[in-house]
């Protein structure tokens, strides 16, 4: 049976350098017109879990949907990490991720979940993780988690510092910037050494 989660699912944005880069001009005009100083959250409600190896339906009218391959901190008994998990957060591309519109990112099924969990105890460091997105068996994107922002325990303290993290809940290391875009009928692969590969596909609403 495919690992899901028991808690709460929290993404963050703005965690890997190419991203910041990429939305830097947009981060001094108005209304923000500075960085933020902390991690930017967002959650991926329940409806939006879709297990290892299930179609995800997309919406009539939604051409394509944007890939975002990571992994998720599992948050154990005492609020700290007790696995990793792949995960595809996918979204509905939209003009600017530094505030995500709900409505693009928590469509039913837009969260893929990894068949198992990864015990933290088989990890020396996250910063080592490195994973892999192939569409239709061609290879789409390589994701160096050694680039991110914060690191895994940075990010877990400064998140944990003004919210209590449940045991169950998983907080995902973000997505980097060149997430590529998949259409109906896509075969979605996300692999990393160490974890099984999650593997989803993209099916058209019935009528």
């Amino acid at each position: 049976m495919s690992f899901m989660p028991t808690g709460t699912v929290y993404g963050v944005l703005l965690n890997f350098r190419a991203e910041v880069e990429a939305l830097a001009p947009q981060m001094s005009q108005p209304p923000y017109k500075a960085p933020p100083q902390a991690p930017v959250l967002y959650v991926k409600t329940a409806n939006t879990w879709s297990p290892h190896g299930s179609a995800i339906t997309v919406p009539a009218k939604v051409p394509e949907v944007e890939v975002g391959a990571t992994i998720g901190m599992v948050i154990g008994a005492d609020s700290d990490v007790e696995g990793f998990v792949l995960m595809n957060d996918l979204s509905i591309p939209h003009a600017s991720f530094f505030r995500p519109p709900v409505k693009f990112k928590c469509v039913d099924g837009f969260l893929g979940i990894g068949p198992a969990m990864r015990d933290a105890q088989e990890v020396a460091d996250p910063a080592q993780f490195s994973l892999e997105v192939r569409i239709n068996g061609e290879l789409r994107q390589s994701v160096d988690f050694s680039q991110t922002v914060r690191s895994a325990a940075q990010l877990l303290s400064e998140v944990g510092a003004f919210m209590t993290l449940a045991h169950g809940d998983v907080l995902m290391l973000g997505c980097d910037a060149g997430r590529p875009l998949a259409r109906l009928g896509d075969r979605i692969e996300i692999s990393a050494p160490g974890f099984e590969t999650l593997v989803n596909t993209l099916a058209g609403e019935q009528p």
